[in-house]
């Protein structure tokens, strides 16, 4: 509801140009003489035409004015929207040079190997076991066996424990179920590789007397007809003996970071088939 003040003005503005009307009008009617009457419309025509100037040319303003904040207000619409989709193509860019990096590696992994292998996906983590494992998209349809060695771009991931149609399950070399022959790369040291959960591996089985430094290289060492020879496993990180025990007990870091792997090899044919 507008307020007495705001309607008082209405109505004074209003008997003002009706009287200028009433006045124009009389002034036409008798043009020749300018008696005091006319005198009066001649002096107050000129404020009253300012005043509607000035009021047409403030709406005018304000008109203008609000065009161009909806125009402006379109424009940033449309290129905020032109930002997401020149960023969503850069993240995409940038993943697809990522994964190539990776795939590259992983081919000159499979290039050293004397054996087929399968690229595979990793396509989750099996939450439901008590073991270390994940999931990948390859199965027998791709053939694909339980037992059958995985790798990833640089050295040894795990070995297949279960397989259907196009899913495997993978025992990662870190859970304490995984137990690969091994051997120290730069004295012939042999053990058995055995995961030991968030602490990485543990060589097991490693003479007393053996000279095992931090930072040798563990290799597999072929013997149990699993895994290929030579492939790598982790850096030695501590060694420990003890008086009364006939082996020392060798900490290793896996070479790889399981837990940012995303593409992986699986070894289709095992050494001993080999012929």
């Amino acid at each position: 509801m507008a307020s007495p003040q705001r309607s008082n003005t209405v109505i004074a503005l209003l008997v003002l140009v009706l009287v200028f009307l009433i006045s124009f009008s009389s002034y036409y009617k008798s043009p020749g003489k300018t008696n005091i009457f006319k005198k009066m419309v001649l002096e107050t025509a000129v404020p009253i035409g300012g005043v509607f100037r000035a009021a047409l040319g403030t709406v005018g303003t304000q008109w203008e004015r609000y065009v161009l904040l909806v125009g402006i207000k379109e424009k940033n619409r449309e290129l905020a929207q032109k930002v997401a989709s020149l960023t969503q193509e850069v993240n995409e860019s940038r993943e697809m040079s990522l994964e190539c990096v990776r795939l590259r590696k992983l081919m000159e992994m499979r290039s050293c190997l004397a054996f087929p292998s399968v690229a595979a996906r990793m396509i989750g983590k099996d939450r439901s076991s008590v073991f270390q494992t994940v999931l990948i998209d390859k199965g027998t349809t791709d053939g694909i066996e339980a037992g059958a060695p995985v790798v990833g771009a640089g050295g040894v991931v795990g070995r297949i424990i279960e397989v259907s149609w196009n899913v495997s399950k993978v025992l990662l070399l870190v859970d304490y179920n995984s137990n690969i022959d091994a051997l120290i790369q730069r004295n012939r040291s042999q053990g058995v590789l055995q995961g030991a959960g968030g602490r990485g591996c543990e060589l097991k089985y490693v003479q007393r007397s053996d000279d095992v430094r931090e930072g040798d290289i563990v290799v597999s060492s072929g013997l149990a007809g699993v895994f290929p020879k030579g492939l790598l496993l982790g850096t030695v990180t501590g060694a420990e003996k003890k008086e009364a025990d006939l082996f020392q007990k060798v900490m290793v870091n896996p070479i790889l970071d399981i837990t940012k792997l995303e593409e992986v090899l699986v070894i289709v044919k095992r050494p001993e088939e080999d012929g």
